[in-house]
């Protein structure tokens, strides 16, 4: 069902100032910044290998990304892996008895689709899946 990490989401305050560390310090590959609306996010993308590292950084007090850092404060948010179908997956997850917080993927970043499972199904860690190229 899964085929890889795809990248592992990070929560900010500013991308602005989280950007220059990880590609400057760091010397991942920047690979643009792009608002999700339907998640009240902007999103920068750094890759790392086969892997990236998602910023987040929300645009609206009601963003999930802002109640997260309000009561967490900044870091890592979710893990993202790679499926080849979205839909598939979800129904075994679903089968097996997972709680997923998306029963239907929806639009992520860089033209993904993408599907969250609930914490209480994976250990108290955010899960997405994510289907690239659709």
């Amino acid at each position: 069902m899964l085929t890889k990490i795809n990248h592992i989401g990070i929560a900010v305050k500013s991308l602005d100032d989280a950007i220059p560390f990880y590609r400057d310090n760091l010397r991942m590959a920047f690979a643009g910044i792009e608002e999700v609306a339907e998640q009240k996010v902007r999103v920068a993308m750094l890759e790392i290998g086969e892997s990236k590292i998602e910023l987040l950084e929300p645009t609206s007090e009601e963003s999930p990304v802002a109640k997260f850092i309000e009561k967490n404060g900044s870091g890592i948010h979710h893990i993202a892996y790679e499926v080849v179908d979205i839909e598939a997956a979800i129904a075994a997850l679903l089968a097996g008895g997972a709680r997923m917080i998306d029963e239907k993927p929806r639009g992520g970043a860089h033209g993904a689709r993408i599907a969250f499972i609930h914490p209480k199904s994976s250990g108290g860690v955010l899960t997405e899946l994510c289907q690239v190229g659709h």
